[in-house]
């Protein structure tokens, strides 16, 4: 579940909570919510835990998800532990910040893996979902390296987005 308010002031927070709600019944073991503002200096919010979404945001955890974009998970194990780790959404932040949710398996996982560990890049968990969210992050990263020569502070293109998604996903399987 994604979502992108154009009002830049208007907090996602409560709409990404309703929608886990609503799809609690794909997942019941954990629950995630990402958030972020636009209008500032990037900044990433993340509250995620084991459990039903009812239970795992509380007052004080839902007030600390600020933005007005954001990413919400909520997870039936398929693949990994059911670790509180593995909960979604992933996040990495090199060569930026970066949140992902995926549902699926990828059935080359541990290729991928070895292949993620070679760049020089750590995993934590047994998730796939934190190897793909590594592996688009370091298809992105020699993207940019390709087109700004490592300086990183010009700002990202979406050509550079979309050539590392099809990287990423000429990858997977």
């Amino acid at each position: 579940l994604g979502l992108l308010l154009a009002d830049q002031q208007t907090q996602c927070n409560q709409q990404l909570f309703d929608g886990l709600t609503i799809l609690q019944h794909r997942g019941q073991d954990a629950a995630g919510i990402v958030t972020a503002q636009t209008n500032v200096v990037t900044k990433f919010y993340r509250h995620k835990g084991k459990g039903m979404a009812r239970d795992v945001f509380t007052a004080a955890a839902f007030a600390r998800l600020l933005g007005n974009c954001g990413i919400a998970h909520c997870r039936y194990p398929t693949a990994g532990s059911s670790s509180s780790a593995e909960a979604q959404p992933m996040y990495i932040n090199y060569p930026c910040g970066l949140a992902l949710s995926h549902n699926g398996n990828l059935t080359n996982n541990q290729q991928l893996k070895a292949w993620v560990r070679k760049q020089h890049r750590h995993i934590n968990t047994d998730s796939d979902s934190e190897v793909l969210l590594n592996v688009f992050a370091e298809c992105l990263r020699q993207e940019l390296a390709k087109r700004f020569s490592d300086d990183f502070s010009k700002p990202m293109d979406a050509d550079s987005i979309f050539s590392a998604v099809k990287r990423t996903m000429s990858f997977c399987k």
